[in-house]
């Protein structure tokens, strides 16, 4: 790890081998461990831990979006990462468990959404089936106003969720655990977002019925596929007109050193979605549309 003077440390304790707190940070000797917290300054001129190839993380966000990381942003995703690999030892939150994996297939796949997002304004999104936080959580850290609802109904990873918001110190974040056509049918959600997103939830004709009844009238909903993507946009057009959307794009994305196809499939809601859409719990994944 790399200490500065700008940096504070808080020692918690010195204890038997396990750090019994996860909001602490461990170091590992044979016979105890020291656990501390990190305090970040307002504006870090360093890197939390692990800088290796943390230039190449920047420079690859960079040559996909065309954003260029703080500091701060970069000290945000190295401490996320680090939450992430440690919770992933201990809770099966994700089967990505490298860094070079978290980098590329979270951070830069999370952020490759800001692609399609350049031709609309971005004030209120839902990220329904977040899982460990993506691809909201990436979002947040780069788009700091961003008024954001992370939708997961598993507790332990909306446990993760939570936690990480905290410990990032993001604001205007809410963590729901619940299911998506609860929420579609929540009036405190439906048709108040400017985008709504999902990442590896669902076919694209059921995961329509989840997304659609959140947007509001002009704003979008956006789904992150993998090569099905195309197909799945061609099966899903009854549904998407019917929920009240329109295809705008099918956007092809090239994450650095993967191989398989990757597609951003944009879809506006240019039209009201009939009240009994969602559908209950479940029916929408046996009944799609």
């Amino acid at each position: 790890m790399l200490l500065t003077k700008s940096m504070s440390i808080i020692l918690w304790a010195i204890v038997p081998p396990a750090c019994p707190n996860p909001q602490f940070y461990s170091m590992q000797y044979p016979d105890h461990s020291v656990c501390f917290r990190l305090i970040l300054p307002e504006e870090p001129e360093f890197f939390l831990y692990n800088q290796t190839n943390v230039e190449k993380l920047v420079q690859e966000v960079q040559n996909l979006t065309g954003l260029r990381l703080t500091p701060r942003q970069v000290a945000a995703f190295q401490l996320y990462e680090q939450e992430l690999l440690d919770w992933n030892s201990r809770f099966n939150l994700t089967a990505i468990r490298d860094v070079e994996g978290v980098r590329t297939k979270h951070f830069l796949d999370s952020l490759s959404c800001l692609l399609a997002m350049r031709d609309k304004p971005v004030h209120r999104l839902i990220d329904i089936g977040t899982g460990a936080g993506f691809p909201g959580v990436p979002l947040k850290i780069v788009l700091p106003n961003l008024q954001l609802t992370l939708v997961e109904s598993v507790g332990k990873k909306a446990d993760f969720c939570r936690h990480t918001v905290d410990l990032l110190k993001l604001d205007n974040v809410q963590v729901i655990i619940a299911r998506a056509e609860e929420c579609g049918q929540n009036p405190a959600h439906r048709q108040q977002y400017d985008w709504a997103v999902a990442r590896a939830v669902a076919n694209l004709t059921i995961l329509v019925e989840f997304l659609l009844p959140l947007v509001k009238i002009g704003g979008s909903m956006l789904a992150q596929k993998g090569e099905s993507g195309p197909a799945e946009a061609q099966a899903a057009e009854h549904a998407i007109h019917l929920l009240g959307g329109h295809l705008r794009q099918i956007k092809k994305i090239n994450l650095p050193g993967v191989v398989e196809d990757r597609y951003l499939v944009i879809i506006d809601k240019v039209a009201a979605t009939p009240p009994q859409y969602p559908r209950r719990v479940g029916v929408p994944a046996k009944k799609p549309l």
